[in-house]
């Protein structure tokens, strides 16, 4: 009974230390809100992030959800847009005027395009040849 009452607290005590007092940040500063239906049957709202990088040469850009996940997706320049980098869950996508629309399992995401082959987020460059917020 002592085992199970040290074990206990001492899984309590693991536990509390997990969970820190302050706030970290979601995304590294510069970062650019997007709308995100995250789970099923959500509605859209301005609750995402999106992180740009470059690694090895290839465009990135990495989508925060406000409960701390995330999704990582390739920009192309063959007019596709977006291509998902992790996970087993296929990326489709729909352009609606100048909205792209990338859905990956149950999250959903929007970015502006620029319906001429070129989408951009924000002012930068993205990748189909661009994709926006």
């Amino acid at each position: 009974m002592t085992t199970r009452f040290l074990t206990a607290s001492a899984l309590l005590v693991g536990a509390s230390a997990c969970s820190p007092d302050v706030d970290q940040p979601q995304a590294e500063e510069g970062a650019e809100m997007v709308e995100c239906a995250l789970g099923e049957g959500s509605a859209f709202g301005p609750d995402c992030l999106v992180e740009r990088e470059n690694v090895d040469g290839q465009k990135q850009l990495i989508v925060r959800h406000p409960d701390g996940g995330f999704r990582r997706f390739a920009q192309l320049d063959d007019g596709r847009g977006l291509v998902e980098l992790d996970g087993a869950d296929q990326l489709t996508r729909a352009l609606d005027g100048n909205v792209l629309e990338i859905s990956v399992g149950a999250d959903r995401y929007r970015f502006t395009a620029n319906v001429s082959g070129q989408s951009n987020l924000g002012a930068q460059d993205a990748g189909a040849d661009d994709a926006a917020e």
